[in-house]
């Protein structure tokens, strides 16, 4: 952001938690950081009376506590309650907060799954793929919004595919970038099903599904370069079958949480 004008000095004995990402935040200063770099994810864990009340009693932010719980009252939108905080803070700048409200106000004009889609990928940027995963189900299988290009949720089934990836449930990534693909047609998006594949499948399974397949063929050299790639950057040492121990441990852990 930049431009930082004024530091607080009170410290919250009791932290304000925001559950879903398991972060902790002591100081104004962390909130703003928080809500400036998580915009799409602002949701009822920051817009709430628990919030008002946690600036009034361990930041002594009484002034703001108060003005927040008003805006509340109001059944304000979640800009006027964020942008409240922000210059009632006095810890940024008026350019900074203009360009946080023109994102804000980009937000409020777009449809709801490409809002659901921004939120999943920022997820996704910080991590939280558990958490992003279920947000992508939710768009492919919720009510399609015909308004949105064709290709929307070709790119959300490709989302999808690369969370499930993360998570070593390659089967499940496979099936989602096949998805994509037919409806993209994106050469990318083939290649990661055939990575996925290659994966998820048996030896004989996967040449077997190569076989009579010029396109998947001639793909299967940068497949294989590709994997001998992320195996080199984990560890160049690690044994192929210690590597795929732990693939399927995980993939055990994970499904044990009901997200596939």
């Amino acid at each position: 952001m930049g431009s930082l004008i004024l530091c607080h000095k009170k410290r919250a004995k009791q932290p304000y938690v925001i559950s879903r990402v398991h972060m902790k935040i002591y100081t104004i200063e962390e909130l703003c950081y928080y809500i400036c770099n998580n915009l799409y994810l602002i949701d009822y864990t920051i817009i709430n009376h628990q919030l008002c009340d946690w600036i009034g009693r361990e930041l002594e932010m009484e002034e703001l506590s108060e003005h927040l719980k008003a805006e509340l009252r109001k059944n304000c939108s979640m800009e006027q309650f964020i942008l409240t905080i922000l210059r009632e803070s006095t810890i940024y700048a008026q350019s900074d907060i203009n360009r946080i409200q023109n994102i804000l106000e980009r937000l409020q004009n777009q449809k709801d799954v490409e809002r659901a889609k921004h939120k999943a990928d920022s997820l996704m940027q910080s991590r939280e793929y558990e958490s992003a995963v279920l947000v992508y189900q939710a768009i492919v299988g919720g009510e399609r919004d015909d308004s949105v290009d064709k290709k929307f949720y070709g790119k959300v089934y490709a989302s999808l595919g690369a969370a499930y990836g993360r998570l070593f449930l390659y089967e499940e990534a496979s099936k989602m970038y096949e998805a994509a693909y037919e409806i993209c047609e994106e050469p990318e998006m083939l290649k990661a099903y055939l990575y996925c594949c290659r994966r998820a499948m048996p030896e004989d399974k996967y040449v077997k599904m190569l076989s009579g397949n010029p396109a998947f063929l001639s793909m299967d050299p940068q497949i294989k370069e590709s994997i001998r790639e992320v195996r080199r950057e984990i560890d160049p040492d690690l044994p192929e079958k210690k590597l795929d121990q732990w693939k399927k441990e995980y993939r055990r852990i994970d499904k044990n949480t009901g997200i596939c």
